[in-house]
């Protein structure tokens, strides 16, 4: 019975063939190397045969618009070499000159300085001809000069994404003291509105995702990109969880965090949208848009301190300045992604920021339902049904005043 054991379990980590477990795992490496370098030295037979015309894909990532010029930034979407060989806008041929070269390889970029009188307010279509014939179309729905990014532009993504992310937030967490003059019989009903505004804001991120992730080019992921930005997400924080959970630290504040982080991922993804809508003159910064997320962004701050309101540890642990980080957590971001939106903007980057959001929130929900259940054990219930149906109305009614 011993000699068998220790067969079946080789002592000093030998196996097969007296091979050390490391070396198994190392010769199909190996092997597989080989046989790629031979494939490669061969020239790769019968890959170099083409039985029809070249595959060109081209995405436009970037315009900018300055004073009798347009800055179009192209991406190389398809397998084969693209050879830009005339623009034309509208109905004519424009000069242009090319930062990288009018040849673009596979996931190459050059950027195109196009000679051209716009006009402020016009709409534009541009036609990118190549060598070969084919057709690459980009528009510009409504032309604006690019605003330039120095120090008074930031200084602007600044004071906007303070207005919009960090007060409104921050102001919604006023409710805390009324919220734990409540009866224990409207936590669940609370809480339930918290999922139902969180529930909401991942549809919304999703949605804005993918319709970026359109616009993308296709070879870094397209649309895949938000659903592994939404995995990766869930999993970093499901992780985070179980670490917290086995040190005895989860809480009410912990709770409150968690939505804090979920929340400010959804919102940097606002004020991406907003700095690439500002930047390109589709977005006027008046006073109804500030006050219209002031309204929006206001519910937010109400779903992080509801996990505050019925633990009376919190009560005496969480101090103003908790408070105000929480506020930060979720409402700052705004700032990022209006810089990045404004002065930086990728369409893949945006799509996967927007999938972490949706990872996010997701993993926040599925950490406050628990609490929600009834003496039955019960999710859904009259009151906590009518709770999150009144959070995806109220986010649903405040969004249609920001919508950009």
């Amino acid at each position: 019975m011993e000699a068998g054991s220790r067969a079946e379990r080789p002592a000093g980590g030998q196996s097969f063939g007296g091979l050390p477990a490391w070396a198994l795992g190392l010769i199909p490496l190996v092997l597989i190397a080989v046989a790629i370098g031979s494939f490669a030295a061969l020239g790769g037979p019968g890959l170099g045969d083409r039985n029809g015309p070249p595959v060109e894909e081209l995405s436009v990532e970037s315009t900018v618009l300055r004073p009798g010029k347009i800055e179009l930034t192209l991406r190389n979407d398809g397998p084969d070499p693209v050879e830009v060989a005339q623009v034309a806008i509208n109905d004519g041929f424009a000069p242009f000159t090319t930062a990288g070269g009018r040849e673009i390889g596979r996931l190459g970029s050059t950027t195109l300085d196009i000679t051209y009188p716009w006009i402020e307010g016009e709409a534009y279509d541009i036609f990118i001809l190549t060598a070969v014939g084919g057709t690459i179309e980009a528009a510009i729905p409504v032309a604006a000069e690019t605003p330039e990014a120095d120090l008074d532009f930031y200084l602007l993504m600044l004071l906007l994404g303070i207005y919009v992310g960090v007060i409104p937030v921050s102001l919604g967490m006023l409710w805390l003291p009324f919220l734990r003059r409540l009866g224990s019989q409207w936590m669940a009903g609370l809480l339930a509105f918290t999922v139902g505004l969180l529930a909401f804001l991942a549809i919304d991120a999703g949605l804005e995702g993918l319709e970026i992730a359109a616009e993308a080019p296709a070879a870094f992921g397209g649309a895949s990109l938000v659903f592994a930005g939404a995995l990766v997400a869930y999993l970093v924080l499901a992780g985070i969880d179980a670490w917290l959970e086995r040190r005895a630290e989860r809480s009410g504040a912990y709770l409150a965090l968690l939505v804090a982080i979920g929340i400010g991922l959804h919102n940097l993804g606002e004020g991406l949208a907003i700095g690439t809508s500002y930047a390109t003159g589709a977005l006027a910064l008046g006073a109804f848009l500030v006050v219209g997320f002031a309204i929006h962004n206001t519910t937010e701050g109400l779903a992080i301190v509801a996990p505050l309101r019925g633990s009376g540890r919190e009560r005496e642990t969480l101090g103003l300045w908790r408070l105000l980080g929480l506020g930060l957590i979720a409402g700052a971001p705004a700032i990022l992604g209006a810089w990045i939106g404004a002065s930086a903007f990728n369409p893949s980057l945006a799509a996967a920021l927007f999938g972490v959001g949706v990872g996010a929130i997701a993993r926040v929900i599925v950490q406050i339902a628990p609490a929600m259940r009834d003496e039955h054990g019960r999710l859904l219930y009259p009151s906590t049904v009518v709770g999150m149906l009144t959070g995806i109305a109220v986010l649903y009614l405040t969004g249609l005043l920001v919508a950009v």
